[in-house]
Order: C-alpha cells, then sequence, then structure tokens
C-alpha cells in the first residue's frame, strides 16, 4: 500500500481503485488537454462556428471573422494539425469545412453547457 501523501483523514479504498482503474493513461490525458486547448481561442471558435454552417475558403472566412487572411491562415494551419478542420482544392481556391461532426458535436454541447448555467 502506497503512503497517503495527500493528508486526506478519510480515504475510499475501493472507491479510490475503481476510479484509478478507469481513469486513462496519461498520454491521453495529455493528447485531450492539448485537443481541448485548440478550443480556446475566440478566433478559432468563430471559424468553427461559420464552417458549422458552410464550406468557405480563406477570404470569406477573413470577411466573416473581420479580420486579416493572414491571421485566418495561421489560425486555420492550427486547426489543421488538431484534425479539426480539413481543406479541398478547387482550382485555385481552397475551400475549408470541419473535418467531422464530431467538432460539431463537442462545440453544441459546450453552447449547452454554458447557456444552462
Amino acid at each position: 500500500m502506497e503512503e497517503n501523501i495527500y493528508e486526506c483523514t478519510v480515504l475510499h479504498e475501493e472507491t479510490v481503485e475503481k476510479v484509478k482503474e478507469k481513469m486513462p493513461e496519461d498520454g491521453l490525458i495529455y493528447d485531450l488537454a492539448e485537443f481541448f486547448k485548440v478550443f480556446a481561442d475566440s478566433t478559432r471558435m468563430k471559424i468553427i462556428y461559420a464552417l458549422m454552417e458552410e464550406e468557405l475558403c480563406v477570404c470569406d472566412i477573413a470577411n466573416i471573422v473581420k479580420t486579416t487572411q493572414s491571421a485566418i491562415s495561421h489560425q486555420l494551419r492550427i486547426l489543421k494539425q488538431s484534425k479539426l478542420v480539413k481543406h479541398r482544392k478547387d482550382g485555385k481556391v481552397v475551400y475549408y469545412s470541419l473535418d467531422d461532426d464530431h467538432i460539431a458535436q463537442i462545440v453544441k454541447k459546450g453552447r449547452e453547457h454554458i447557456e444552462e448555467l
């Protein structure tokens, strides 16, 4: 038995062990934390909301979000690296869309949570 370094006066050992068994490994916890960090930027959230409605090019997104194409390109790069956004080319124009429906579901669930507070 490990020494109790957490200064608890009551420890529910069975409960603690049950929860520990269900906890994901630290690597997965880290990946989840990194995933959710991507949502922690208002410009990226605006881009995601726009792409929930329609597939868009950088110019259209910049117009909707009211910022520069350069700033949008930078944020899209982060969103692509996190596999939240995908792109396709049509001639010289690159169109962006959400990578899958899970992204919209995550945003909708987050909004539901905020709106019920």
